[in-house]
């Protein structure tokens, strides 16, 4: 029995290792291929409108706002700003009107409560894009995003000269305390060590697509065309489920680099990390099989060849330094903290783990809430029921 429990631990770390030294090479790779916009570049005159959901953002509604305005000073053509108040309880509504009062680029909008079968900020931003041309390109903006002055001709620029119909420059995520400093780096890591990026950019196959709804630009009429947010109304991850339905049509696109256009930050403290990953860890690997499917690779790929370097396995150690490496360099590229957060990779996948439990349990439990609103009725077959 010890013997075999010798031989099944070494094989363990043996593929844990090979896992984690084939997604460093991709992160390498993914380094060296990423889109990353020109912020010299100016393109052609055409419709800008960039939209924007906020739901009880009084605190990030003025800087938001300030930067934004500022970008679309730089853009070439006709260019609007859109807010959807999506039924905040606090002074949004007032601190955006007060803005929109001073700059007739700016609209708000008072938004209605999601029809049956939408979720928030999807509704939220099919009310926007319904307010704005249907033509030229439309970017999607959180709150919590602060882009900086050449954000917009940089992203467009690139979107057009790729021939592409949706990109997303990855915002520079701020992570500022313990808890977000373990945690928010996996957001890029995560694609740039499991997706290749040339290819997916330019599959249309559903799972090779990246997206972030933080900061997305899309071609109007291809957005129209695939539907738009009616599209993806009941998903909690709506950005990629966009470009996958943009996919369908035609369209194709993806993640770039784009630290240098915007900044953003998701969580403050391990609460707010805890609730906004609850909302959506359930869905993001289409089952809870699949999702215990993804934790299992991640523990076998960079815990256990941890662990085992602490008892002195040269082959455990070599697979601790490539978790570490592909996060160095995936932090490099995104503008995140390498150093010496990348040492603490092995415990950054151990609260992934545990945070992807804790969601799976919420929504098993009809627990799972999002800024005073209930995500019920989510779960891929509740949704095919609802649509007949």
């Amino acid at each position: 029995m010890i013997v075999r429990q010798r031989v099944v631990l070494r094989w363990a770390v043996n593929a844990g290792t090979a896992l984690a030294a084939a997604s460093l090479v991709l992160t390498a790779s993914n380094a060296r291929r990423i889109r990353t916009p020109d912020v010299d570049a100016l393109p052609v005159a055409e419709p800008l409108s960039v939209l924007i959901p906020m739901r009880d953002e009084a605190a990030n509604a003025p800087g938001c706002l300030r930067t934004v305005l500022a970008a679309i000073d730089r853009w070439p053509g006709p260019a609007r700003v859109v807010v959807v108040d999506d039924e905040s309880t606090d002074d949004t509504a007032e601190i955006v009107a007060l803005v929109a009062a001073n700059d007739s680029r700016l609209s708000l909008i008072s938004g209605t409560p999601p029809p049956a079968g939408w979720l928030g900020k999807s509704w939220a931003c099919h009310q926007a894009a319904h307010h704005v041309p249907g033509d030229g390109v439309l970017v999607f903006v959180d709150a919590d995003v602060r882009v900086s002055p050449f954000a917009f001709t940089a992203t467009v620029a690139a979107l057009r000269a790729a021939g592409l119909a949706v990109l997303c420059p990855y915002p520079r995520q701020r992570a500022d305390g313990p808890a977000e400093r373990l945690i928010q780096p996996l957001l890029q890591w995560s694609w740039m060590s499991t997706l290749p990026l040339g290819i997916a950019e330019r599959s249309s196959r559903p799972s090779l697509s990246a997206a972030n709804g933080q900061f997305l630009a899309v071609d109007a009429e291809t957005y129209h065309r695939a539907g738009g947010h009616a599209s993806v109304a009941d998903e909690v991850l709506e950005d990629i489920a966009l470009l996958r339905a943009i996919k369908s049509v035609g369209g194709l696109g993806g993640v770039g680099a784009g630290a240098h256009l915007a900044q953003c930050r998701m969580y403050h403290g391990h609460r707010e990390i805890r609730d906004g990953y609850r909302k959506s860890l359930w869905s993001a690997f289409g089952s809870s099989a699949g999702a215990v499917g993804v934790v299992t690779m991640l523990v076998l790929a960079y815990i256990i060849p941890a662990v085992a370097a602490l008892t002195g396995s040269r082959i455990g150690l070599l697979g601790y330094a490539a978790g570490v490496a592909s996060r160095a360099i995936s932090a490099s590229v995104t503008g995140g903290r390498a150093w010496p957060d990348a040492l603490a990779h092995p415990l950054s996948i151990a609260g992934f783990a545990a945070l992807t439990a804790d969601s799976l349990q919420a929504h098993r439990r009809d627990r799972l809430r999002w800024k005073g609103r209930a995500l019920a009725g989510t779960t891929p077959r509740e949704r095919e029921v609802r649509r007949g």
